[in-house]
């Protein structure tokens, strides 16, 4: 056989039950950009701080979560109900005219000892209420779903720019030797906004990138880590390969100073240790009743979020330095519910629907987490990419709002019970200490004992940051 027809990737494809694949999907996609820098490794690595958390759960809502409908109480929305929220027309929202003042679709009572407002929609967070810290203030820099996303995702607007959880890895390296550090559970539905830009690697080396894990049923878990059915090697072959392999690669390495090909290859050595690993942590038969229930597992609604959840659990549990859970997948059109949060059509409809499901899912991992002790080292934050507006679109929606909307964190260091800033008094726009995803990122690298401001990587010129030249910590927010 030529070299013409069975190449150094086809080996790599086929070698060792399809671990190559999965390397070569992972990395081969950063190949062409030519950036070659330090801090290549995974290999743990000491924190700038005291660290309270050691890992991260991001849940991400895409589509624009309505903070009228879930966090944020506006009684004076209340009183205007009805009435023209822009009474002399001069005010134009994303894609609609304002309508009149529309409160929230589910009632808003105070909730825990701390008394936060949460709406009927969450009816399970708000018994956690005690243990979560609101950040009401939260802005955008844009309106439009992708480049929303990769603001919230990457402190920056365009794509491009390395996500949260590639920086978090880059700056602490990973815990487990057999697991990817940074872990992405796309929704079952399919790929949120902006795909896999969102936990790109950028300029970052190609290691940190997100790995994607799917959780959708019918699915392999991790796509082309095993060889196809009728094609895989004896597990004495599969050993004999992978060695074969390992020298070639480090035999090839030992003359060169080459970071990517080190990346490379660490990358292909990861992808073989995940075919023990990967069934292993995907698999949920061995957790208990209670636990299947807590994470509603059988519910034909609930259930796949609830998976991803309690995924997201036995990943920290292993070593996973972070994971991103998205809560809903790309923006389309709604055939019974859109598959995301963007309620323009029909607010009850989506956010009936979604909110279900968050609240569900959400609530049981953090009482799980609390339950085995893990939420004291665990950081659990849930956002979205903006809010909505406080006027009906078209009468049962609300039009995009880049002005203002809510996130909030729990557990790793965070003090539980507290809000920060506040929007006016219609929830337009923020207004008592407006902040951006830089805050934000800022505040979730410091209880991970990382400096935002010393976080950097030097590229075209400058020392770049997740925080761009922007951002302070939320010490309110702190415990």
């Amino acid at each position: 056989m030529t070299s013409k027809s069975f190449s150094r990737r086809d080996f790599l494809s086929h070698a060792g039950g399809g671990f190559g694949a999965a390397a070569l999907t992972h990395l081969l996609a950063h190949e062409s950009k030519g950036s070659v820098a330090p801090n290549n490794s995974l290999s743990a690595r000491d924190s700038h701080l005291p660290a309270k958390a050691r890992a991260v759960i991001q849940i991400f809502c895409p589509g624009g979560m309505s903070h009228l409908d879930t966090w944020d109480y506006r009684p004076e929305l209340v009183r205007r109900a009805g009435k023209p929220f822009d009474p002399d027309g001069k005010l134009t929202f994303f894609a609609s005219k304002p309508g009149n003042c529309q409160p929230s679709y589910w009632p808003f009572q105070q909730h825990g000892e701390s008394g936060r407002w949460v709406s009927g929609l969450l009816p399970k967070l708000a018994t956690c209420v005690d243990e979560m810290a609101f950040i009401y203030s939260m802005q955008s820099k844009t309106a439009l779903h992708g480049p929303g996303m990769f603001m919230m995702n990457s402190g920056q607007i365009r794509p491009g720019y390395p996500s949260m959880g590639s920086w978090v890895t880059y700056g602490l390296g990973s815990q487990s030797e057999n697991l990817p550090a940074f872990v992405v559970l796309p929704d079952p539905r399919g790929l949120p906004p902006g795909g896999p830009m969102n936990w790109g690697a950028g300029f970052l080396p190609a290691v940190h990138q997100g790995t994607v894990i799917e959780t959708a049923k019918g699915k392999a878990p991790i796509a082309d880590l095993f060889a196809p059915e009728g094609r895989a090697l004896n597990s004495a072959s599969e050993d004999r390969s992978r060695a074969f392999l390992q020298s070639l690669n480090r035999g090839h390495l030992e003359h060169r100073t080459d970071s990517l090909l080190e990346a490379r290859i660490s990358s292909y050595e990861l992808a073989a240790r995940l075919q023990l690993s990967a069934p292993e942590v995907t698999s949920t038969a061995g957790e208990t009743e209670a636990t299947r229930k807590l994470y509603a597992l059988e519910h034909e609604n609930l259930g796949p979020f609830g998976q991803q959840c309690l995924l997201a659990r036995r990943l920290v549990e292993r070593g996973v330095r972070f994971v991103q859970i998205y809560c809903g997948a790309e923006n389309t059109t709604a055939k019974k519910i859109r598959p995301n949060w963007d309620s323009h059509e029909d607010l009850v409809r989506d956010h009936g629907y979604w909110g279900a499901v968050l609240d569900s899912g959400a609530s049981a991992l953090i009482k799980d987490l609390k339950s085995r002790g893990m939420l004291d080292s665990t950081l659990v934050m849930c956002t979205s990419e903006f809010g909505r507006q406080p006027a009906s679109q078209g009468g049962k929606g609300r039009d995009h709002n880049p002005g203002a909307f809510t996130a909030w964190m729990t557990g790793g260091g965070v003090k539980g019970g507290v809000g920060y800033g506040s929007t006016d008094d219609l929830g337009f726009k923020a207004a008592d200490n407006p902040v951006y995803s830089y805050e934000l990122h800022a505040t979730a690298l410091h209880l991970l004992g990382l400096d935002h401001e010393k976080l950097t990587f030097y590229f075209n010129g400058l020392n770049r940051r997740l925080t761009d030249v922007h951002g302070h910590v939320i010490k309110e927010v702190l415990a």
